[in-house]
């Protein structure tokens, strides 16, 4: 769901600077960037969490980082070869993730958030197909749906 008051996209910033990452994010008119990072640190200047942060709030973008919905190190690679049996393993090894307690609790989280504003959910991958944020954005839209229901 995507309207001019709320809802939920992805974005990653691979391939941009910080700037161009934010001015993107200030263009859709984003009020909470959701960091699903395991780790938010990147090797591009002002992309870690701190001066990712700092650069969101000169923007009036509210920065959140929820660690519980990260994808393990030793998962990633299948998400890089989109439609493959491994990226199908590593799919099923992230949406069994998504079912622990300490995951749901942040995804109604983020669901929460999306029904009362626009909500960006950041990784690195400029592609969702390549980046677990895809089951993220997905499995948050179920529960944003339910909540809009109610």
């Amino acid at each position: 769901m995507w309207n001019e008051r709320f809802g939920i996209i992805g974005a990653g910033y691979e391939g941009k600077d910080a700037s161009t990452f934010v001015d993107g994010l200030v263009s859709w008119r984003i009020g909470t960037v959701v960091d699903v990072r395991l780790n938010p640190i990147s090797r591009k200047k002002g992309l870690s969490k701190r001066g990712l942060a700092a650069s969101l709030e000169q923007s009036d973008i509210r920065y959140l980082h929820l660690p519980t919905l990260g994808n393990p190190r030793d998962n990633r690679e299948g998400f890089a070869v989109p439609g493959s049996p491994e990226a199908e393993q590593a799919h099923g090894r992230y949406r069994e993730l998504l079912m622990t307690d300490a995951a749901g609790e942040a995804l109604r989280q983020l669901a929460e958030l999306s029904v009362t504003q626009r909500v960006a959910v950041i990784c690195f991958e400029e592609s969702e197909r390549c980046c677990h944020r895809s089951l993220v954005i997905e499995a948050a839209k179920k529960l944003m749906h339910e909540l809009v229901a109610i």
